[in-house]
């Protein structure tokens, strides 16, 4: 849709004064009055998000986040008003969201991907359309509802896919995608749409994300691109540092090793530092086995989740071994796993072991938690 088109259609659209939450109306007017205006019936979900738009729209300075805990113990991060809009300006020049256009918010508001969901749509003064997060949000709204963005995580979008709502996807404008790995069966799911969809870079201190990747179409990119007046480089390490507006001009030093590109305008992201596995003297980094692993179980036919870390090992310090949600598999397909995998990396980093999990154990956002998966098991 051209610029054009677009400015002509916000034009006929009704600016919103209500949002609707979990398919209830609620007038910008009562919410600013909350919680003397709240209805009784309100479940725990919706009164804190109410909390939150009463906040915004009575102009706070100041709010906390939590941390979604995948990478350690969940924290608390402070930020400035400015510090969000800044993310919400930057995402909304970027899309090109304006005034009466629908947005769809069906990620966890507690978590800093929802919440900036609210404030871009609130900024923007968008339709918001806001769904208590569940695998399928649109299950939750209207079947003739329609939108003009989102956000999902791959949960989300998988379970979508899953139920014949790529055309629905199709009316978009975009999608962003993040919170946690895109899996190469997804992501192969992911170019037969034809709505344009980003893969998100970003966390809770950088007040969302910072780099976009796109993942279909022609524009389709294994780097992220680094939005504008984001300032990158490297550590010594070769880690990510970033520093910005969305930051409040502090440095923050991230422990994902990149590939940055010369001009510093886009990077390509291949792991955290802290996933290195030390095997034998090599440094393996666990998600490039990983999407390896992810790869073959797919042409396995196997829809499972995985995951690559190190076990302690007396000769080598570390072995790499791969960790596999579900009961264990027949031997058979055991050794086609395995030649998969003896095919695609060197010998150091094949996995030396399969192990098979129930069920992996995840951090309060939904996510992977690797640590708390490896206690269980």
């Amino acid at each position: 849709m051209n610029s054009a088109s677009v400015s002509a259609d916000r034009a006929a659209l009704r600016l919103p004064d209500s949002l609707l939450l979990n398919g209830r109306e609620f007038y910008y007017a009562d919410i600013r009055q909350y919680p003397a205006q709240a209805p009784a019936e309100l479940n725990g979900y919706e009164a804190r998000v109410l909390d939150f738009v009463r906040q915004w729209l009575n102009g706070a300075q100041e709010f906390t986040l939590t941390t979604s805990g995948s990478t350690g113990p969940p924290q608390p991060v402070h930020f400035r008003r400015q510090q969000l809009e800044a993310s919400a300006r930057r995402t909304g020049d970027y899309f090109d969201l304006g005034p009466g256009e629908r947005l769809l918010v069906c990620l966890n508001c507690e978590y800093v991907g929802g919440l900036m969901m609210l404030v871009r749509g609130l900024e923007r003064r968008m339709h918001l359309t806001i769904v208590e997060p569940q695998a399928n949000p649109l299950a939750l709204v209207a079947p003739d509802a329609s939108f003009d963005f989102t956000a999902l995580v791959p949960l989300q979008l998988r379970a979508l896919l899953a139920a014949g709502q790529a055309p629905r996807l199709n009316q978009l404008r975009a999608i962003l995608v993040g919170g946690a790995p895109v899996e190469a069966g997804l992501a192969h799911e992911i170019e037969e749409l034809t709505v344009p969809v980003y893969l998100t870079y970003g966390m809770t201190e950088t007040a969302s994300h910072i780099a976009l990747r796109r993942l279909n179409g022609p524009q389709a990119n294994s780097a992220y691109q680094v939005l504008p007046g984001i300032a990158v480089a490297q550590d010594e390490r070769g880690c990510l540092t970033v520093r910005a507006d969305v930051t409040n001009d502090e440095l923050i030093i991230t422990n994902d090793l990149i590939r940055l590109a010369p001009d510093a305008r886009s990077f390509e992201w291949l792991g955290r530092a802290d996933f290195i596995i030390n095997s034998g003297g090599v440094k393996v980094p666990a998600e490039k086995v990983e999407r390896v692993l992810e790869l073959a179980l797919m042409e396995l036919g196997l829809n499972r989740r995985a995951f690559v870390a190190g076990r302690p090992d007396e000769r080598l310090g570390q072995q790499v071994t791969a960790f596999i949600e579900g009961g264990a598999l027949p031997e058979t397909q055991q050794q086609q796993l395995r030649e998969l995998l003896g095919q695609r990396l060197d010998r150091y980093e094949q996995p030396r072991q399969l192990v098979f999990v129930p069920e992996f154990q995840t951090t309060a956002s939904g996510k992977l938690d690797r640590k708390a998966t490896l206690k269980v098991k």
